[in-house]
């Protein structure tokens, strides 16, 4: 059996996890995924009950019981990069024996559902609504980094996205992940818009926000309101899906992000005060999940 070395998988001396500071016993099947550690409570203020609450810097996490459903809500900050951290930390949790460092037998599936905000690129999303991502293109390249990224993106999709772009290879290849269709159907239903989503590795240039520095495409925007494939176009712009999806398919867990429009990049509308009507969607997934 493969032994994870102590430089390869850090593990705290009260047994939990480096990052995440969470012991095994503590992570629930059923994991709702929020960037901003403030949203963790607000989605476990509908627990009707609480067996443990963990801080470590942004990863907070509270697992509890919702109608009978153990359920854990994790913290993951902003970006694909924070991520990678999450979903590696939380499979070795599910699936790797912290006393022995080795894998264990039968593997553990997660499911996985990010709930977070974005913005909308579409006249037919306009501020609240609900969108799920089916598929998500990833500008920070981190999926690019592990072995068999092929076997689980849609390779004729980048292609065809690197063509309609004029994609300058500066940036690195985008890669498209896909949510597990099964739990997109259980999650989105017939009340959330399914589209492909843009996962940017940072806010401002790679979502094609000029402040005070230009940016290499001044027409991106324009190019990616314009992409259909398939019958789905780009419907958003968020931060973290394609990282998520990819990850969790290469590990044989079950993910999906759903996310409410905050602004409108075609219509340049923003509701600042979203944080008083993202409930209604923390409900839909708590129910549905």
């Amino acid at each position: 059996m493969k032994y994870f070395a102590p430089s390869e998988l850090i593990i705290n001396e009260d047994g939990s996890c480096f990052h995440l500071h969470l012991r095994p016993e503590q992570l629930a099947d059923r994991v709702i995924l929020v960037g901003d550690p403030g949203r963790v409570d607000t989605v476990a203020k509908h627990f009707d009950s609480k067996e443990c609450e963990v801080q470590s810097r942004e990863f907070r996490t509270v697992t509890g019981t919702y109608k009978g459903k153990r359920i854990s809500v994790q913290s993951t900050g902003i970006g694909c990069d924070n991520i990678d951290i999450v979903v590696n930390e939380l499979d070795a949790l599910a699936n790797i024996d912290f006393k022995e460092r080795t894998e264990k037998p039968e593997h553990r599936t997660l499911t996985l559902v990010r709930i977070g905000t974005c913005g909308g690129l579409q006249p037919e999303t306009p501020l609240g609504t609900f969108v799920a991502s089916v598929k998500s293109i990833g500008f920070d390249g981190l999926l690019n980094y592990y072995a068999g990224r092929n076997d689980v993106c849609d390779l004729e999709l980048e292609k065809a996205f690197r063509k309609h772009m004029d994609w300058s290879p500066l940036k690195g290849a985008p890669y498209v992940s896909i949510a597990d269709p099964a739990l997109i159907d259980q999650i989105a239903r017939d009340d959330m818009v399914r589209g492909i989503t843009i996962a940017c590795g940072g806010f401002y240039g790679p979502q094609g926000r000029q402040v005070r520095l230009a940016i290499q495409d001044p027409n991106q925007n324009e190019k990616v309101e314009s992409f259909s494939y398939d019958g789905l176009k780009i419907c958003n712009f968020e931060m973290e899906s394609s990282a998520l999806a990819g990850l969790s398919s290469l590990l044989g867990h079950r993910a999906m992000t759903c996310c409410m429009v905050i602004a409108n990049r075609y219509a340049k509308e923003m509701n600042t005060a979203y944080k008083n009507t993202i409930d209604t969607l923390i409900e839909k997934v708590l129910d549905r999940i």
